[in-house]
Order: structure tokens, then sequence, then C-alpha cells
């Protein structure tokens, strides 16, 4: 692939790959920032990061019921603007502590996939409905999402899918986002139209996205069907997961999560500690609990942010009377009382990863 035309990256990033360019921020500094600034955003990517223009970028929308092309431009001035803050997770969160249980493959990520903003676009749903898309007279199908304007790794091109439920459900607030806190998308996050689907892993927020279509099947796309699944535990090379991917549904939602994002001594016997959590889809975070005692006794953290169903949140708590040194654990608890667990489940591709958080002092 071609990368003498990549545009120029944040530099506040620990870069895990440069070709095609992969690159997290550390968790102590997100955590000190409700909505993520565009410097601290993870970029993850499976070709070249290039430059576009949004008065010649076309998005093309084929359904049964008619197509049609916009430019960029077309599209955001075509239609009402609507706004959502919701959190962007990448699958691969938390990575490189499954691979110290056991090898996994994929981008050994630590703990800062993962951003909180406010997205700005085109509702989705107002696009299909006036292409004459009848949800209901096409119940079970999947719009399926493509980006064609850079080379991939694995497949011609990048794209995902969602039910055609979710991207015409109001309640869901799936957007062609052309802005983010207010600011038009840089390159690196999708400029000019990129996919938003609040609740759902990254992967499915296409880039660049430049095709949309109707299907009665999810995305034939490599990284709908053959990537980015929880696999079972026996499953421990590519070669056996060959004849199984199949047979195992795409990720849509990841699990409850929570992790200690810094550990701060405030005194000669007091620690200052701060993290995030995350719920699963719309069902947000209730509390989150942390402990100094290998989870023997939890005291509940603050919750200092917080905001609509789809938003990360931030939390911090104060230890008084703790020893020279120990570990820190942090668990979350969402609004319908699922309790984050102390292990997580290994899986060949390292994803979906969600033990509790820790972290040492």
């Amino acid at each position: 692939m071609d990368y003498t035309q990549e545009v120029s990256h944040s530099t506040l990033l620990v870069v895990r790959a440069d070709q095609p360019y992969n690159a997290e921020p550390t968790a102590a500094a997100l955590v000190e920032f409700p909505i993520t600034p565009e410097d601290l955003i993870y970029c993850r990517n499976h070709g070249p990061v290039l430059e576009y223009d949004e008065q010649t970028f076309t998005i093309g929308i084929q359904t049964p019921q008619g197509s049609r092309i916009f430019t960029a431009k077309e599209m955001r001035e075509a239609f009402p603007r609507a706004e959502v803050v919701t959190a962007l997770q990448c699958a691969g969160n938390r990575r490189k502590e499954m691979d110290k249980v056991k090898k996994v493959h994929g981008v050994l990520w630590n703990d800062g996939v993962i951003s909180n903003n406010r997205w700005a676009g085109v509702p989705l749903r107002d696009v299909l409905q006036a292409v004459g898309v009848d949800a209901q007279a096409q119940n079970g199908w999947h719009v399926c999402f493509a980006s064609h304007v850079t080379p991939c790794q694995d497949d011609k091109d990048y794209g995902g899918s969602i039910p055609l439920t979710k991207a015409m459900s109001p309640e869901d607030d799936v957007l062609l986002a052309y802005e983010m806190d207010g600011q038009p998308l840089s390159p690196d996050h999708g400029y000019p139209m990129r996919v938003v689907v609040p609740g759902y892993l990254g992967a499915r927020w296409v880039k660049w996205v430049d095709t949309i279509y109707l299907s009665q099947d999810e995305s034939p796309n490599f990284y709908q069907q053959l990537d980015y699944k929880v696999l079972p535990e026996e499953i421990d090379t590519k070669e056996k997961a060959k004849h199984v991917w199949s047979k195992h549904p795409s990720l849509t939602t990841l699990p409850l999560n929570s992790v200690v994002g810094s550990v701060t001594r405030k005194g000669a016997d007091s620690i200052s500690v701060k993290g995030y959590a995350i719920g699963c889809g719309d069902v947000q975070v209730a509390k989150v609990e942390v402990s100094t005692d290998d989870g023997v006794t939890w005291h509940d953290a603050r919750i200092t942010y917080q905001e609509g169903k789809w938003s990360w949140t931030l939390w911090e708590a104060l230890f008084e009377r703790v020893s020279d040194s120990g570990v820190v654990y942090s668990r979350a608890t969402s609004c319908r009382g699922e309790v984050q667990q102390r292990d997580g489940k290994w899986n060949m591709r390292g994803v979906a990863y969600n033990p509790w958080g820790r972290s040492k002092w």
C-alpha cells in the first residue's frame, strides 16, 4: 500500500503500528477529560489515511426502492443536523492484558482505545427514508457500509453492517457524521463523512463511507465475517478459526467494563484514583466500586461525568491510610444490575476483554 500521501497525526499518542497507523493515548491522559480532545482520540486503521474534498467525495445509496448519489457537501446541506454524545471503543481495548494470559492475534492495545465525543451529522434514518426505505417491509434486513477510497489490509475495501431496525430507530441515534465537538471531522476520524453507531463497537463506525446499501444478509466484508467475533477458547490459532468464523455472531455491543486510569499519591498515606467505565449498548453504568484489598471490601467511587445513555462514565476515589505500595481494582455495575467480573474470557482475537480494572501504586 502507498503511504506517501499519509496525513500527519497527533504527537500525543502511543504508536502501536506505523503502516497502517494505529495509536492510542494513555488512560491516565484520557480520564482527565469528559469530552476527549482530538489529539487524545485513538486511531485505528487498516490502510492509509488520506485527505478528501467534501465537494467531490460521493456517497452512493442503494436500496430496493431506489438509488441516489450525494456528494458529502450535498448530504450535509440536504438533511437536518443532529447531535449525539457517545463513546467510541475499539473491540481490542485491553488486548495487551489478555495477551499476558495467553497469546492473541492483533494489535496489542493497552486501555486507551476509547473516546467520548459530541458527534453531529445527518440521521441515517432520514437518508434511508428519503430514498423510500420501508423498514417494516424489509424486516430482518441489514444496512451495509463500505469505504472504497483507500486500500485495505484484508479485503478490497473496508466494510461492515448493522441491522436495519437499529438504523431506522430514532432512539438509536445512528448518524452519518461530518462534525465532532463542533468542528469538521479530521482525516484521522473519517472526514468528510463517517458512520456513527452509538453503543456498537468501533468496527461498525465505518470511516470515509462512500457506499451504503441494503441487504438481506450482513455485510460480506472480511471485517464483519472473519474478524471481530468472540470465538470459543479452544479456537486458539488462525488455522482452527478458518472453519468456525461463520458459526459465531458478529460483535455488536461490547461488555460492561471499567479501567483504572491513574493512581496518584496525595500524601504520605493517601492516594487518588481515577478511571473510566462504559456500559453495554444503551445500558448505562449505575455505579463503580474500588478496592485496595483484592476485592474483599469495595468502596463506591464518585461519578464525575456521565451524559445521556451512550456516553462513558468518569469516576474517582480517595483512599487514606494506605500502605507504601499495593494494587487497586475497579468494577462497574450496570443499570440492569450486571456486575463486572474479576476475570475476562480469553479469545484468539483478543476482543471484548473486561476483567476488573487494575493498577499498582
